[in-house]
């Protein structure tokens, strides 16, 4: 049986450090450093090792039930998957399966894996690993926490022979192609009985990099697989390293500490222009970013679930909340211009099913909607439910993150134009996640990476999304369990015409507006840098205004290689695009703080974000 791997406790331990100051004795300064691992030892043995600074904890090395950013980047990093999509335009190309066929009737469908593909431990890979990876997230409701919608109207996984996958489904499916599901060895997880459990490290993998060491909230070392499919990655190893803070990752950029970063805030990404050696990139989001309402949550077996406020459940009041919001003042004022203003569900950068109409932002009819609606305001302004109470509502945010931070000064003041009273409360990461999916919010910050294909983010307003009586089991955005939105689900996932499809996918965004279980705050634009002067340009995807980190595969990363960007220099010049990298030296620092001179080192709280992918 796999249990949860033990985090070991941070060793903290005491380093006396005396500097002479220019006029002044001795000054000691304690400095708290953590142990044992030093970053930078493989460096130093001249290995090419590519560090990424990120600021999100990972959720979990499970690849059935991570959902972050994070946790997305290394289950694509570790494991193959069917297919992948091409770094240029997103099509679906080849992965693991070389080619494949489906009945004339669509109900079938045949996957002829790839051979030579070998896992970590030296084991082929063979159909019948893909065939127990399907299998078990049909079986097991644990198992298909993240991908469990890929499943869905699945009939039977079958591997008649090593290299032969046959799917069988009840009715024809649109994702076939665009299974975003890791696959794993057969032969380590069958005996695993809890898959919930954190798996044991290194994790055997198929992919081009393996994860080899992780610590919470610190960092997560990956090396190259020698023997990947597609050829040796042309670097020795990846590591993730946490920071407290889009700050301090910054610095940490500047000063070589790491070498590529995405998630800068605009007036950071901006003062980085004129880094010589800092490359920038940025591309269309493909980024939702929203406002949950709870609406009355309740269990998958139809039992309320939460503490969310009652009043909620009013769909008028609701709506008055989503019109009270201006996006276009937080893609001016948060985001710097780096963003698109809120419309429909799936994001601009899948242009194809994105619903392009506007989210209006009308407080004059809001206050008229609450006006008829009953909502009186008492002497202080604030209304009153139809209860009497007074409409007070909680706020949830991740503390740091600067979306959040910001954007809930703006809410704050918008609702209470229209009579509605809001706390803020900024919290961690993980704290977050908790209480989105238990239902114990009123508002609450979330967002999630789409995929081009739109299965995934449509799926987690679904009823079958909706978690168990005690907040787990599933992957919920905003609760919204509506016939009308599953009925339009189910067409769309079985519609095999495309222009029949996007339509459908359109109606669905439509109905989302509607019933106003969420409010869209717009559709930022990923901000990225890294170090020119010692990395070669990265593969981007897609090509044209596309992203390094976060895509859908692992080119990005897959793409290192050493060697300093020829148009880094030229281009910072001009005021464009510039680069810096660096490698980790020491220890990872959680933070600096300065009293009468003294330089004192401290530590860092544990956080998490989320992420097809929530945050």
């Amino acid at each position: 049986m796999v249990t949860s791997f033990r985090i070991v406790e941070e060793r903290w331990y005491v380093v006396l450090v005396r500097r002479r100051l220019a006029g002044a004795g001795a000054v000691v300064a304690l400095v708290a450093v953590a142990s044992p691992w030093v970053a930078g030892s493989a460096q130093a043995q001249g290995e090419k090792v590519l560090r990424a600074g990120v600021t999100q904890e990972l959720d979990s090395l499970n690849p059935f039930i991570t959902i972050t950013r994070v946790g997305t980047d290394l289950t694509r990093l570790t494991y193959e998957y069917l297919t992948t999509y091409d770094p240029k335009d997103y099509k679906p190309v080849p992965g693991l399966a070389e080619k494949w066929e489906t009945s004339a009737d669509k109900l079938t469908w045949t996957f002829t894996i790839r051979s030579g593909v070998k896992w970590s431990d030296g084991r082929p890979v063979t159909a019948g690993d893909a065939a127990f990876t399907f299998s078990t997230m049909m079986s097991n409701k644990d198992a298909a926490t993240a991908n469990g919608n890929f499943v869905q109207g699945w009939d039977s996984v079958t591997a008649p022979d090593d290299r032969t996958l046959v799917i069988r489904t009840k009715q024809p499916r649109s994702t076939m192609l665009a299974l975003d599901v890791p696959i794993v060895p057969k032969h380590v997880w069958e005996k695993v009985t809890d898959f919930k459990a954190e798996p044991p490290l290194p994790l055997v993998g198929s992919g081009p990099f393996l994860v080899q060491d992780y610590k919470a909230a610190q960092f997560i070392k990956l090396t190259a697989n020698r023997d990947y499919w597609r050829g040796a990655p042309k670097i020795d190893g990846l590591d993730f390293v946490y920071y407290k803070n889009v700050d301090a990752e910054v610095q940490a950029l500047k000063k070589g500490d790491i070498d590529l970063m995405s998630r800068l805030v605009p007036a950071q990404y901006d003062a980085l222009k004129g880094d010589p050696n800092v490359r920038l990139n940025t591309g269309a989001g493909r980024r939702l970013n929203e406002i949950l309402i709870n609406p009355g949550a309740t269990s998958a077996d139809d039992r309320p679930i939460g503490d969310g406020n009652p009043a909620l459940k009013d769909v008028r009041l609701r709506k008055a909340i989503a019109l009270s919001i201006d996006s276009k003042a937080l893609v001016d004022k948060v985001w710097g211009g780096y963003a698109q203003e809120a419309a429909g569900y799936i994001p601009p950068g899948f242009s194809e099913f994105h619903w392009p109409e506007k989210q209006k932002f009308d407080p004059a009819a809001a206050n008229r909607m609450l006006d008829e609606a009953g909502y009186a305001k008492g002497a202080d302004g604030v209304r009153a439910d139809l209860q009497g109470k007074p409409l007070r509502l909680r706020l949830l945010g991740h503390a740091g993150t600067n979306l959040d931070e910001q954007a809930s000064k703006y809410v704050t003041s918008w609702l209470k134009d229209i009579g509605i009273a809001v706390e803020p409360q900024m919290v961690a990461d993980q704290k977050v996640n908790d209480a989105t999916t238990g239902a114990n919010f009123d508002l609450a910050f979330s967002g999630w990476s789409a995929n081009p294909d739109p299965d995934y983010v449509l799926s987690l307003q679904t009823c079958g999304a909706r978690p168990n009586a005690d907040g787990k089991g599933a992957t919920p955005d905003s609760f919204l369990c509506d016939p009308e939105y599953d009925r339009l689900y189910t067409e769309q996932l079985q519609e095999t015409d495309r222009g029949k499809r996007v339509e459908l996918v359109k109606k669905m965004q439509q109905v989302l507006a509607d019933r106003a279980t969420l409010v869209l705050l717009g559709y930022d634009n990923p901000l990225e840098a890294y170090r020119a002067d010692r990395w070669a340009p990265f593969q981007t995807q897609p090509v044209d205004g596309g992203v390094i980190m976060n895509q859908q595969g692992y080119w990005g990363y897959y793409s290192a290689e050493r060697g300093r960007s020829t148009d880094a220099a030229a281009s910072a010049s001009a005021g464009g695009d510039g680069g810096n990298t660096g490698l980790i030296i020491g220890v990872v620092v959680a933070g600096v703080v300065v009293v009468g001179g003294v330089v004192l080192l401290v530590g860092r709280s544990r956080r998490r974000g989320a992420a097809d992918e929530r945050e």
